[in-house]
């Protein structure tokens, strides 16, 4: 017997975790308007909604520069103390909305420096903001806990630098490490030195990889540098054949390794052809632990509950599949496992028995 679908705003109602979600990603138009407004940066348009159709336009295109361009006018608005705070206050807010219980938001300190803040500034004045967010969110009643990923840019010179912040805001709201930027050409071993590091202080970290490259960038993000998730991972299927599992894949599999998976994003970079064929369906099939997540909010056009009900209408998702990927996400958190346990058992499961 199928399962009977569940409309939208049932799965808007729906508890959900996101591990992989970009601070500079996902601002608000309005908020990006009147911010830049303030700074007296110029964008393609001063309307809300006619920039939020550029960016999905941006993002679809097909043209890599016109994807990377969009970056360009959020971080412009993200280098003053000020709006810093509205940005990471308002992303709490916007995922209490989404029903959204536990999230990673994930950032590069360096982006934000051009207007005088060091690296270690830009770090507090974001945590203020998450922690002023989860007030407001908790206040009216849908309270979310949000943890940061602070990330190095892996084609710069500051990634051992944004490794040793992480360590020092361990214990204040920063929860763990990645690399981001250009996958291809700038393999992970590039910054041994630095995960060498987070590894002898405990600093989980996960890396993008399998991406815009294939296996070899996932094989040194686990077995050379030692990543406890992997970013986007949808390449692992070129190791599987014929529902066959390679050791790399078995790896991933067996250890139970996250794929933090980006539908939407996915098909807009060119790693995924549909939501009907996406990988995290047929690797979900297979036992891995696949994780739903945003990626960039406000250029891909989406939200969690978008992503989900994607995955509803198109890969013929069950209720019972969405809990799965979010008790998938808060497992592989990087937060402590009785807290871990505790979103799971006292907010997840109670959220999901419809």
């Amino acid at each position: 017997m199928t399962a009977p679908r569940i409309d939208i705003d049932t799965i808007r109602r729906l508890p959900k975790a996101v591990l992989h979600d970009h601070l500079d990603g996902g601002l608000r138009p309005t908020t990006l308007v009147e911010l830049a407004e303030t700074v007296g940066h110029t964008l393609p348009t001063t309307d809300p909604q006619a920039l939020a159709d550029w960016y999905y336009e941006a993002a679809n295109s097909g043209d890599l520069v016109r994807y990377i361009a969009t970056f360009e006018h959020t971080l412009a608005v993200m280098q003053t103390r000020e709006g810093l705070l509205r940005t990471a206050e308002e992303y709490v807010l916007d995922l209490a909305e989404d029903g959204v219980v536990y999230g990673e938001v994930r950032y590069a300190p360096e982006l934000n420096t051009q207007g005088g803040l060091t690296m270690s500034e830009v770090v507090e004045t974001v945590q203020e903001g998450l922690a002023a967010g989860m007030a407001k969110a908790a206040a009216a009643g849908t309270p979310v806990r949000v943890g940061t990923l602070l990330c190095g840019m892996r084609m710069f010179d500051r990634v051992r630098e944004a490794a040793d912040l992480a360590v020092a805001f361990r214990d204040a709201g920063v929860v763990g490490f990645d690399i981001a930027g250009a996958e291809d050409g700038f393999p992970p071993a590039d910054h041994l030195a630095a995960f060498e590091h987070l590894r002898g202080e405990s600093v989980p970290f996960t890396i993008h990889a399998g991406e815009a490259h294939g296996l070899p960038s996932i094989h040194q993000s686990l077995q050379v540098c030692g990543a406890q998730r992997i970013g986007h991972g949808v390449r692992i299927t070129e190791d599987i054949v014929d529902g066959k599992l390679g050791r790399l894949a078995g790896w991933v599999r067996d250890r139970r390794i996250a794929l933090e998976m980006c539908p939407t994003s996915n098909l807009q970079t060119g790693a995924a052809t549909s939501i009907a064929e996406h990988p995290i369906t047929a690797l979900r099939d297979l036992g891995f632990r696949v994780t739903l997540n945003t990626d960039n909010r406000l250029v891909s056009g989406t939200t969690m509950t978008r992503e989900m009900s994607l995955l509803v209408e198109e890969a013929g998702w069950s209720v019972e599949d969405l809990r799965t990927v979010t008790v998938n996400a808060i497992k592989s958190a990087f937060i402590p496992f009785d807290e871990r346990n505790a979103l799971i058992e006292d907010v997840v499961l109670p959220g999901y028995a419809l």
